[in-house]
């Protein structure tokens, strides 16, 4: 049997025949059973997705108060907030770059680095040497009272692993070098240089190293201080009698330029001015 266009359009609006032959009749109502929410009852806010637990809050807090515990350890350490200073902005020495000096006879690129030799100077020194691009047989000018032995060593290391000379000095933006002192802990990083040049009017000062902090046998550790610096010296290529002159006084004692020059901590004199 075919529908009528009426009878497809009654369909479309949503009415139908009980019968055939009957009258047109609306579809009976859906009606929700008694005991369903209503409608916004079932629509849940997403805020109310995710309701912490005490249990949760109490971790979060733990959580941050173990960082905050370890942090506060970290910075309690001996020299730990010198180090952290330094590190963010307020480093103990200063440096310049000069393009060229001709300091004996041959054109070299120059790192200067002035001051005292502090928590992070080696981690600043090795910055400054990458700004730098310095090569093989140039040169890294040193004025400095001391320092931090560590760091000292540290950075000697570094100079000699690049290949660098050394020498004591100043110099102004046009490359006139002046005299300077290097003394204490600055004389290991003097120390480093492939080539170490004893510039005339500057001057090498050396004295017995203090252990840094208190100790249950001050002596072996005094010794053990002893054989470190030994061994950085004697690697280096200097004479063991640096540290015998070290060891003798607790005051700064300036090295004569004969005296120097037999230890081999200079290797080559310069009458440079």
């Amino acid at each position: 049997m075919r529908l009528s266009v009426d009878d497809r359009q009654d369909a479309g609006a949503g009415l139908h025949r009980s019968s055939p032959t009957g009258p047109r009749t609306a579809p009976p109502l859906q009606v929700p059973p008694r005991d369903a929410p209503p409608l916004d009852a079932r629509v849940q806010p997403l805020h109310g997705i995710f309701r912490p637990s005490l249990w949760s809050v109490a971790f979060f807090v733990l959580l941050l108060s173990g960082v905050g515990i370890r942090a506060y350890r970290d910075l309690s350490q001996p020299g730990a907030w010198e180090y952290w200073r330094e590190s963010h902005g307020s480093p103990t020495m200063t440096s310049s770059v000069i393009p060229s000096i001709n300091i004996d006879g041959r054109k070299r690129r120059v790192l200067t680095i002035e001051g005292e030799i502090g928590a992070a100077s080696a981690s600043w020194f090795h910055d400054r040497l990458e700004e730098a691009h310095l090569s093989d047989g140039d040169l890294v000018l040193l004025s400095s009272p001391g320092g931090l032995v560590d760091q000292a060593a540290i950075i000697g290391e570094t100079i000699r692993a690049r290949g660098l000379f050394t020498a004591v000095g100043t110099a102004d933006a046009s490359g006139k070098v002046r005299p300077a002192i290097c003394a204490s802990a600055c004389v290991l990083i003097f120390a480093g240089g492939e080539d170490r040049y004893g510039i005339r009017g500057s001057m090498l000062g050396v004295h017995r190293f203090r252990v840094p902090k208190p100790t249950d046998d001050p002596v072996a550790e005094t010794q053990r201080s002893q054989g470190l610096l030994l061994g950085y010296m004697t690697g280096m290529g200097v004479s063991s009698s640096i540290v015998e002159a070290m060891s003798q006084t607790s005051e700064i004692r300036w090295l004569t330029e004969k005296e120097a020059l037999a230890m081999n901590l200079i290797t080559t004199v310069l009458a440079y001015r």
